[in-house]
């Protein structure tokens, strides 16, 4: 009879977490079978479920132990008086160094969030989100005009917002624009780093992520936008769910009601965003009460890209931006960017080809309308139709301006 999945994922915290207790000790041979016994958890939880999200972290964490288990067998080589072909640090033994924990604590619940996060006060304007009109709207009603004017909402305003849509389009840019324009802190996250930078701990992040945005809000009495990238990692419906997930998700509900339900005057924000709106459960989206779509620029956005992406390269006169923007319908804004890059490698690989490009008097040549035709040609877009069928299906019903 196998083990539980929970039980697995905890077998290997609990062996990592004593491994690096005995090795921080320099208990080699008792932190070599630590070691060992999580890397087994780990590869018998894969093992089972072969299809699971995680499987790639978990692999991941694995080879780094073994790594560690192979250091510490070659220190234990080298003290005994044998030396091992090769170069080594004499001072490390050629160990990678394992990660480091706060003092008193085995098992990574001090683990400093600033390894996750991005904490600023951002300097975006409105004019560098390009296009997203009903998006910038629905973002402002939200976030900006009950921060200026608090009274004129007696029933509260959202402080919970999901901006969804292809990758690409701008949504972290939105969610830093408004925080500007508040002059809030704006803290960023990605939720693939919660789930995977310490097994077993993930809850615990979430957890220390709100009382961050929590203590920034009451003790600096500024605004705090959360911005939580790639929400499905935390959020997503799974049909096999590791004991973790379901405590990680518990855990998040707990936070969204604590701040749906604090009073009207806070302005703590918690903004998440995702590619894949329909792998979320129903049960959390009524805690996102703004469901935005940020959607592919339109032709008139496309214009302004490429006239914001061009005017700093060099380009022949005949071109315009105009029809750049009618030839790339279904691009993304980062499509856009990357092409006009291309473009520009187009002409500074000519030069390097030609062998001039280390002569002072070398020019390189304008970008012409046929660089961007033969580009075109090798770079698609990088959302499907099929993708663009799946937002606009999840929207009828679930979209929430």
């Amino acid at each position: 009879m196998s083990l539980a999945p929970t039980e697995l994922e905890n077998c290997a915290s609990k062996y990592a977490a004593e491994a690096i207790r005995l090795d921080s000790q320099g208990s080699r041979n008792n932190a070599i079978q630590a070691y060992q016994r999580a890397i087994d958890s780990l590869v018998k939880l894969v093992q089972i479920y072969p299809e699971y999200k995680l499987n790639k972290i978990y692999m991941e964490r694995a080879s780094a132990y073994q790594n560690r288990v192979k250091a510490l067998q070659i220190s234990n080589t080298l003290d005994d008086g044998v030396k091992p072909g090769g170069i080594y640090n004499k001072n490390t033994g050629g160990m990678p160094s394992i990660p480091k924990r706060k003092e008193g604590n085995q098992d990574g619940s001090n683990l400093d969030l600033g390894e996750l996060v991005m904490k600023d006060k951002p300097k975006v304007s409105w004019n560098e989100v390009i296009g997203l009109d009903d998006a910038k709207r629905a973002m402002r009603e939200s976030i900006v005009y009950p921060t200026i004017r608090t009274d004129l909402f007696p029933l509260g305003w959202p402080r919970g917002i999901l901006l969804y849509g292809p990758p690409g389009c701008g949504k972290t840019l939105l969610a830093a624009a408004a925080a500007a324009e508040i002059e809030g802190y704006f803290i960023n996250v990605d939720a693939a780093s919660m789930m995977s930078k310490w097994l077993g701990e993930a809850e615990k992040n979430v957890s220390k992520l709100f009382a961050m945005a929590h203590k920034l809000h009451d003790v600096e009495g500024v605004p705090v936008l959360l911005f939580i990238d790639e929400i499905d990692s935390l959020l997503g419906n799974r049909n096999s769910e590791i004991g973790g997930e379901v405590r990680v998700k518990n855990q998040f509900l707990t936070e969204m009601d604590g701040i749906n339900d604090k009073s009207r005057e806070s302005k703590l924000y918690v903004i998440g965003a995702t590619n894949k709106p329909w792998s979320l459960e129903s049960g959390f989206l009524r805690r996102f009460q703004k469901r935005i779509y940020v959607s592919l620029p339109d032709i008139s956005s496309r214009i302004h890209l490429f006239g914001q992406y061009t005017k700093k390269l060099r380009m022949e006169k005949a071109l315009k931006t105009e029809d750049l923007a009618k030839f790339t319908e279904g691009y993304s804004a980062s499509d856009v960017k990357d092409i006009c890059q291309s473009a520009q490698l187009r002409v500074v690989n000519e030069l390097f080809e030609s062998g001039k490009a280390m002569e002072s008097e070398a020019n390189i040549r304008s970008i012409t309308p046929s660089d961007f035709r033969e580009i075109l040609k090798m770079r698609k877009p990088s959302v499907s139709v099929d993708m663009l069928k799946a937002y606009a299906r999840w929207s009828e019903q679930f979209k929430a301006l």
